[in-house]
């Protein structure tokens, strides 16, 4: 599959649901914007958040591609594995930057191996956190490059963003995260084909 795919996949799975995903696009947005806008403890609350918040927008969007329905409330569902998701999400977090210190591109290669990690999680609530980190290291082992131009395809959208004051991106964000999520639902669907 490309990414125009992916794209359209997304774009079918979110007609009846843009309204409802951009609400909570909108409160997601507004918390971890408050949090960034308080010097320490603000930052403190986002790494305890961060990872909760990333688990739910991932269950939101596997709802949305898998057609059973999304509320607001769903964007607190991370908080149910709050353990597992800030571990996850921390971890993640700490390697990547620990990558980035050596150049970019590192840093860059790390997150996209890591990228499933929370859309695995989201399928495997009970998972420990390494082990979720490792299942999308395998994952992602040679489809890296392909994830990348799917995120890249959406450039046009992040460019409009600033001439909209923000507005559009409670649009694009659903957009993104249900396209990423085809992604995943492919790849799982990929690796169950070779273990049959």
């Amino acid at each position: 599959m490309k990414a125009k795919d992916y794209r359209m996949q997304a774009w079918a799975a979110l007609k009846g649901n843009w309204k409802t995903y951009a609400l909570i696009a909108l409160i997601y947005s507004l918390i971890t914007g408050a949090c960034s806008a308080i010097p320490t403890v603000g930052t403190l609350a986002g790494l305890v958040i961060g990872g909760p918040f990333s688990l739910a927008l991932a269950m939101i969007s596997l709802k949305v591609l898998r057609a059973e329905g999304i509320e607001v409330s769903n964007l607190f569902d991370g908080f149910q594995h709050f353990k597992n998701s800030f571990l996850l999400g921390l971890i993640n977090t700490i390697f990547i930057a620990l990558w980035s210190l050596l150049l970019v591109v590192p840093g860059i290669i790390k997150a996209y191996a890591y990228s499933m990690s929370m859309y695995i999680l989201a399928d495997n609530p009970e998972m420990e956190q390494a082990e979720a980190r490792k299942a999308s290291i395998e994952m992602m082992n040679g489809h890296k490059w392909e994830l990348f131009c799917l995120h890249f395809s959406f450039i046009g959208w992040h460019l409009l963003i600033p001439f909209t004051l923000g507005i559009l991106s409670l649009w694009v964000t659903p957009y993104v995260q249900t396209a990423t999520a085809a992604f995943y639902e492919n790849l799982k669907n990929q690796a169950a084909d070779v273990v049959a």
